[in-house]
């Protein structure tokens, strides 16, 4: 038996959602690259290889990652590149987006070989959370003078629109892409592709796939430009879990239930954003799943259970792919879960574990 904690990916729930990108794919023209900043597990590339076009990064190792693993077209984004990365950064990529028009300027010559894009910032977004919108005052995330663009849009061959986040409306995707079309046409019309960035929800149950499909067609022939989508979480969504085990029951007028892992270490995101995790909600015996680190708030969230829980129990923690493995850490040196693929004849392979002398190299 594989010691938990555990991240288990499987390969039949990937392969779901490798399938409606292929939809999407075949019924709009545009090319869907993954977001190596919402999922950088490489054991799951040779998977995922045929059904996307390549890679999108947010820094010099993502690229490097890309390129390396998984091959195909890669595109390199980076808030600010510094010198000593930019030479690097070409030599990997296919297409070098820049944030701003002062790095475009920057290193014109730099990166005269290859396609250059830059981001440009619509002022608006669907994200929910100040921490992650792009549209937030001040923000340093792309630029939005059409006029400043128009200056340098000769040297550009595209641009990078990223504004969604975890979007699952459709109407309010084609309202603000609309927006888009109407506020920035005549650049739109001088470039000859675009990428429309991540945050689509487009793998979730019940979404309108063939109506985005259509409407990104649309879009793509009213520019004649290409299409990139930059799916992160749409991509790998429902394909993994955190697999856990009870160290310990206390109930404190509460029945707590203490776990070999932390939300602090290994699934970052519910702490950042204040959210809970995806745990059993069926039966009539409820337990706060809390993490065993020294953070007071270090929990999981509330569960249910057929029966009352033991020592020595698993507990699944469900969608846990998307911003956790690429996130995690070694706060109080709490062991990393190791890396298991279910592959498609149901057996478990354990892809990658780590030990102390993966958290004492981590230091110095």
């Amino acid at each position: 038996m594989i010691q938990t904690p555990f991240y288990l990916i499987d390969q039949a729930k990937l392969l779901r959602n490798m399938a409606v990108i292929d939809r999407l794919r075949e019924g709009s023209g545009a090319k869907a690259l993954l977001a190596l900043k919402c999922f950088a597990t490489w054991s799951a590339f040779d998977l995922m290889r045929d059904h996307m076009d390549g890679t999108t990064s947010s820094s010099l190792y993502e690229l490097r990652l890309g390129r390396e693993k998984f091959g195909k077209e890669t595109h390199a984004y980076s808030v600010a590149w510094a010198d000593h990365e930019i030479a690097e950064a070409v030599s990997y990529a296919d297409k070098i987006i820049f944030n701003s028009i002062g790095q475009l300027e920057r290193f014109d010559n730099q990166s005269a070989t290859i396609q250059r894009g830059l981001r440009l910032n619509p002022r608006f977004s669907t994200s929910g959370f100040d921490l992650a919108d792009p549209a937030r005052p001040f923000s340093r995330l792309g630029e939005w003078d059409a006029d400043k663009i128009g200056e340098v849009i000769d040297r550009l061959s595209g641009f990078m629109i990223h504004y969604n986040c975890e979007n699952r409306d459709f109407d309010l995707f084609d309202r603000q892409l609309t927006r888009i079309e109407t506020e920035f046409a005549r650049l739109l019309d001088k470039v000859k592709w675009v990428s429309l960035g991540g945050g689509i929800h487009f793998t979730g149950e019940g979404y309108p796939v063939d109506d985005l499909a259509a409407r990104l067609k649309a879009f793509s022939d009213r520019f004649g430009a290409q299409v990139y989508l930059e799916p992160g979480e749409a991509a790998i969504t429902n394909s993994t879990s955190l697999e856990v085990t009870v160290l310990d029951i206390l109930n404190n007028g509460k029945n707590l239930a203490l776990v070999d892992s932390s939300i602090e270490a290994h699934m970052l995101d519910l702490l950042i954003y204040r959210e809970k995790a995806k745990l059993p909600q069926a039966g009539e015996y409820e337990y706060q799943v809390c993490g065993k680190s020294c953070l007071a708030g270090d929990i999981f969230g509330d569960a249910r259970f057929e029966r009352p829980l033991s020592v020595g129990d698993r507990i699944s923690v469900a969608d846990a792919a998307g911003y956790t493995m690429v996130k995690k850490n070694w706060f109080n040196g709490v062991n990393m879960p190791s890396i298991v693929m279910k592959d498609l004849d149901g057996s478990l392979r354990l892809v990658r574990e780590f030990g102390y002398e993966d958290y004492a190299s981590s230091l110095s």
